[in-house]
């Protein structure tokens, strides 16, 4: 929602205002369809990937108060939103609690998280037998995956 190449680059600069999170890399924007029951417009994603001292849930916990700074509202699940900042992984790193899942159990099939990890990360370990890369062979939802310039501010 509203200007989102701005939403994207104000959320990174908050992400990395303290001296506990370091961007190493950041993919490419991408325009994507909208995920979910719910009519929408087309959204804005990118993959970083950070170095971090915050343990995996104090990392969450800070893209969570961020989303928060910037006006993000939890009303409907899947729902339009200005903001939507992901864990992905975590090194090696494998949890299951209630509030965090690492490696995120849904990204092997999603498309516009796969497209911009990939670009960034390839041997992503997306799941214990797959990386980013190759998980794209199979991924459903290619299609209307589009990159976007610099430039761009659609």
């Amino acid at each position: 929602m509203g200007d989102t190449k701005a939403a994207l680059e104000t959320a990174i600069a908050l992400l990395q205002a303290g001296q506990d999170i370091r961007l190493t890399r950041r993919s490419s924007d991408y325009r994507t369809p909208p995920w979910g029951p719910i009519e929408q417009d087309d959204f804005r994603n990118a993959c970083i990937l950070v170095e971090t001292s915050l343990s995996p849930q104090d990392l969450l916990k800070r893209c969570l108060e961020t989303e928060l700074k910037m006006g993000r509202v939890r009303e409907e699940r899947w729902g339009p939103r200005l903001l939507d900042i992901d864990v992905l992984l975590y090194g090696d790193t494998a949890i299951d609690e209630p509030d965090l899942t690492l490696p995120h159990p849904r990204m092997a099939e999603r498309a516009f998280v796969l497209v911009p990890l990939a670009e960034i990360w390839p041997d992503a370990p997306v799941k214990s037998d797959l990386t980013a890369k190759e998980a794209l062979k199979t991924c459903p939802d290619l299609d209307g995956i589009t990159k976007l310039g610099p430039t761009t501010s659609e």
